[in-house]
């Protein structure tokens, strides 16, 4: 299976109070380490929602302020057009992802405790188009149920960098 790693880093990091992609974990930004991770596991990685040097970079789909799943789109929508199979989706504020992620899914499903990490199929890009048209809330939950997908035990141990907080126990821990 040819997989496209997506880093969706379009949020507005509220909680984090300033930029959490650029935050620093063992001098170097979050959203790096992410690609690290990402990197062994996927065929090519593409950022969405922001630019990033060195990255090639998706904007969200169909706008900006989508929240997770307008980077989601943008990813399954390139992932449709360039061959890839499927998208394996991974925050930027994900920075001590798994060796075998990608392998827990399966041919598509998600962390029931971290939906924002998953993998989707490109064929379901048309049907995300239509559910962001259609549901004003954009729920990663609500569209992984109508995405028909397995959720999965697991994102309760994968850290998530959400506040200052978090990341000053991933530099402690």
């Amino acid at each position: 299976m040819k997989l496209l790693g997506a880093i969706l880093a379009g949020g507005q990091s509220r909680r984090f109070g300033s930029d959490k992609a650029c935050a620093l974990l063992d001098g170097k930004p979050l959203l790096d380490h992410v690609a690290d991770a990402l990197g062994s596991q996927v065929d090519s990685i593409v950022v969405c929602g922001r630019r990033w040097p060195g990255r090639a970079c998706l904007p969200d789909r169909p706008a900006p302020d989508l929240g997770p799943l307008g980077g989601l789109n943008a990813a399954l929508h390139h992932a449709a057009g360039h061959g890839f199979d499927a998208v394996l989706s991974a925050g930027c504020d994900t920075p001590r992802l798994p060796d075998d992620l990608s392998g827990r899914f399966g041919t598509g499903g998600y962390l029931a405790d971290l939906p924002i990490m998953g993998l989707w199929p490109a064929s379901l890009a048309p049907r995300l188009d239509r559910f962001l048209g259609e549901d004003p809330i954009r729920s990663m939950r609500g569209w992984a149920q109508v995405a028909e997908l397995a959720p999965l035990p697991g994102g309760a141990a994968i850290a998530n960098v959400n506040r200052p907080a978090d990341l000053a126990l991933l530099r402690n821990g």
